[in-house]
């Protein structure tokens, strides 16, 4: 397997490999903290190990980006196979660039998987049920993990630029909150793979709105190019949304993987200019 590029010293997340029968090896990144718990079962896709061809090579979990629908649900399939899940108890986010979060319940198993979904809009999931799998998508946006060990509860988010700027993080921990009733010092957060500020130009009117929101933050978190464009650190700017949040550092999983580096191995929207499938941030209560 091709060695990721690490982002600063040590790793945050590592590859896990499952092994199938006549097939290719599954390549799936995991938090060793997340999997020290022995609460929850967790991953986070690569590319490695599914049917899908072309630009979608091989394992894709988009329906809506032009792949074959049977080999996004067999790719489905393997990742439910290896976190030992029924792929019927998956419940996928309808990513839209919210901060809008859904409490899932066992009547949500299978939604956008195995059946229609019943809402729209909805960038990040939530819910206390034991063995429903809680599935967002990505190609270079934040993954964000939340696990509440006093309240056995869990939160899956979705943060590109816009709901990193209108904080997403906090919105996940609010609703949690007032669902079960968590608080910030119990729960552990993950930043997952996503676009490093190396590789991530954005306008100046992007850059406004992060200086606006992110007030005596904004040298930690962008720097202006001579082009009068900006590269912004779209981890670090979560960094800051969760710790104002109230998550304490000890409990906070910072990334060291960028999609965009590693677009051989992860899909990446930038590096592919769009053409290309979905990685797949999968979280849920044993």
């Amino acid at each position: 397997m091709t060695e990721f590029q690490i982002k600063e010293d040590g790793r945050t997340m590592i590859p896990s490999v499952f092994s199938h029968a006549g097939k290719k090896e599954l390549v799936l990144l995991q938090y060793p903290q997340l999997q020290a718990l022995d609460m929850v079962k967790h991953c986070f896709t690569t590319r490695m190990g599914g049917v899908s061809k072309n630009e979608f090579s091989s394992l894709d979990l988009s329906f809506n980006r032009g792949d074959d629908i049977e080999a996004v649900k067999e790719n489905f399939r393997r990742v439910a196979e290896a976190m030992e899940v029924p792929a019927g108890q998956i419940v996928c986010s309808d990513q839209t660039h919210t901060t809008n979060v859904r409490k899932v319940t066992a009547e949500d198993a299978g939604s956008g998987l195995t059946k229609e979904r019943p809402y729209h809009d909805v960038d990040g999931l939530i819910t206390d049920v034991p063995g429903l799998m809680l599935a967002t998508f990505y190609a270079d946006c934040v993954p964000l993990y939340f696990v509440d060990t006093k309240h056995r509860a869990i939160g899956l988010s979705h943060s590109g630029w816009r709901g990193t700027v209108n904080r997403m993080g906090r919105a996940t921990l609010k609703a949690m909150a007032e669902a079960y009733g968590t608080v910030p010092e119990d729960v552990w957060c993950a930043i997952g793979p996503s676009i490093c500020q190396d590789c991530y130009e954005v306008s100046e009117d992007v850059a406004l709105e992060f200086e606006q929101e992110f007030s005596g933050h904004g040298s930690e978190i962008m720097y202006r190019k001579e082009n009068g464009k900006y590269q912004l650190n779209l981890w670090k700017a979560n960094e800051r949304v969760l710790l104002d949040a109230g998550i304490l550092p000890e409990k906070l999983i910072l990334p060291n993987v960028c999609t965009c580096c590693n677009s051989e191995l992860l899909f990446s929207h930038r590096a592919s200019h769009g053409r290309r499938g979905n990685l797949g941030a999968f979280l849920c209560i044993k």
